[in-house]
């Protein structure tokens, strides 16, 4: 996942997309939280102010044999639109972002789905500490890449593994009143169990005659007689031109560079597309 896409996706594993942006490039030695702290690193005449909010966890939920689901009850109302993260406190200095699964509800409920495979510490500590603690204490919503509907045009939604969980938040909300433009979701994952929200996007797509789910898996079951491969590589197999569409995309880093080269190459004009990783590739 990246910014946008559940972070602890992509832990250790931003690198060099295109030549011309050598000079944006994430270095495989230094970890993804720490990156991000000091590309938002206030500069001397700047204060930035954020409230620490305490949270219950309410509730985990094993979504996968390594994704989980976090439902947080905080002590106060979180301020944040569709689309927008937020960061566990470990530590003053160590704040790990995690994409807000959820529209704002009337509850003030969060959700975080967060995928821990083994030997991914970045997501791993995090978890070990909710179930520890059942507590932990966030800050936000954080980034830029949310919801925008100063126009209305119609919409792709792409996601990569656990980047699901920002696109979720997206179409909860998108989904609050009737659909006027189509909105499209792409959601790959290396096999149809990583799909876990398979089902229920199954009768959505059903129930809502504007939206449509396409999932795509590298490793088709046997009778597959959907898409398989790379994700972003479906979108491209499935219009002639981006131009009138905003894509909202949240997956790895390699996955969104390449992505925002190959949809610009169709027709999308880059002011409409969203994604956190933009802001460090």
């Amino acid at each position: 996942m990246s910014l946008v896409y559940c972070l602890a996706d992509v832990y250790n594993q931003a690198q060099r997309i295109a030549p011309e942006r050598e000079d944006q490039r994430l270095s495989l030695n230094i970890p993804l939280w720490q990156y991000v702290k000091q590309q938002n690193r206030p500069g001397p005449n700047q204060k930035i102010t954020m409230q620490n909010i305490p949270c219950k966890v309410e509730n985990i939920e094993a979504l996968t044999k390594n994704v989980s689901r976090i439902t947080l009850i905080p002590s106060q109302t979180v301020k944040f639109n569709p689309g927008q993260y937020l960061r566990v406190i470990l530590a003053e200095n160590d704040k790990r972002p995690f994409s807000i699964a959820n529209a704002p509800r009337e509850d003030g409920r969060l959700e975080l789905h967060i995928g821990a495979e083994p030997g991914n510490k970045y997501a791993g500590e995090v978890l070990q500490c909710i179930r520890d603690k059942e507590k932990i204490t966030i800050d936000g919503g954080h980034g830029k890449a949310f919801l925008h509907r100063e126009t209305l045009k119609p919409i792709v939604l792409v996601a990569g593994g656990t980047g699901y969980s920002y696109t979720s938040a997206i179409l909860q909300q998108l989904l609050t009143s009737p659909l006027k433009e189509p909105v499209f979701l792409y959601w790959g994952g290396r096999n149809i169990d990583d799909l876990y929200a398979y089902q229920e996007l199954c009768k959505l797509d059903k129930k809502y005659s504007r939206f449509r789910f396409i999932p795509v898996v590298e490793n088709p079951p046997t009778n597959w007689q959907g898409k398989t491969g790379w994700v972003h590589k479906a979108v491209l197999a499935d219009f002639v031109s981006l131009a009138p569409y905003q894509v909202y995309i949240a997956g790895r880093f390699e996955m969104a560079g390449v992505a925002r080269e190959e949809f610009h190459q169709q027709g999308l004009l880059l002011k409409n597309l969203y994604g956190d990783a933009f802001e460090f590739i």
